[in-house]
């Protein structure tokens, strides 16, 4: 990995600053995760969760306007099982990043980093729990997993991760407006290749080419958002179906 070149690299704007630092910070914590014995566990709940997911929010998930940047949120920003060369790249051409791009991106790609940062950590304690409960990664039923949710000492990165869905997802769609961009991607294929970062090119066109694709993007994060938000007071409050949602949200 590339933790010398995050760390050597001169940055001076807000958004560089804290790119940096969450890169750091999640540079670190996938080589904790990577020894933890219970690794392919974490693999196990995020697969439980993202079905979960798919399952609440289904109406949003089959309409078509809505699915591809469902998919993309699902399998591209929480896919910690398959993703090790793209955020290995990440930290490789960081030193290029902060030199070419504007601090607003930079501000909007230091957004997506906490996020998955804040996902996995919550994923592997999440793990750790259900583990001092005796409770298999993959018999986790909606039952356990409200149990080890209540347990949670970091109930306040949950919250803050709601929060990164609706931050994050606002401005990838100011991001994608952007016509040039689409022409960028198209020109930089080759030298991507070339450079050996098609992994991270294909992240960055499937994320365009999704969000490009919705209509109303504010309509589809508010209702994720407050749909997310009741499922977690639900389980708080220990709802004996916390993920049934009244028909209007």
């Amino acid at each position: 990995m590339y933790r010398e070149r995050l760390v050597n690299t001169d940055v001076r704007s807000e958004g560089a600053h804290r790119l940096q630092r969450l890169l750091l910070d999640y540079h670190d914590f996938r080589l904790h995760k990577a020894g933890h014995r219970l690794l392919s566990s974490t693999f196990a709940i995020a697969d439980w969760q993202a079905e979960r997911l798919k399952s609440t929010h289904r109406d949003l998930y089959q309409h078509p306007g809505y699915h591809a940047g469902l998919e993309f949120l699902l399998t591209d920003l929480y896919a910690p099982a398959s993703m090790t060369r793209r955020d290995d790249n990440i930290d490789r051409v960081f030193p290029k990043m902060v030199k070419w791009l504007p601090d607003h991106q930079l501000e909007m790609l230091a957004g997506l980093v906490e996020l998955n940062l804040i996902t996995q950590r919550l994923d592997l304690e999440l793990t750790e729990l259900l583990d001092e409960r005796n409770i298999p990664a993959n018999s986790v039923t909606a039952e356990h997993y409200c149990e080890a949710y209540r347990a949670s000492q970091m109930l306040e990165q949950r919250k803050r991760q709601v929060v990164l869905v609706a931050d994050v997802g606002q401005q990838l769609d100011r991001y994608v407006r952007n016509r040039t961009l689409g022409w960028l991607l198209s020109m930089s294929r080759t030298p991507a290749e070339m450079a050996n970062l098609s992994d991270l090119h294909n992240f960055l066109q499937r994320g365009y080419s999704a969000f490009r694709r919705m209509d109303n993007v504010d309509l589809l994060i508010n209702r994720l958002v407050t749909r997310e938000q009741r499922v977690m007071d639900n389980i708080l409050n220990g709802h004996p179906k916390p993920f049934a949602l009244p028909d209007d949200l």
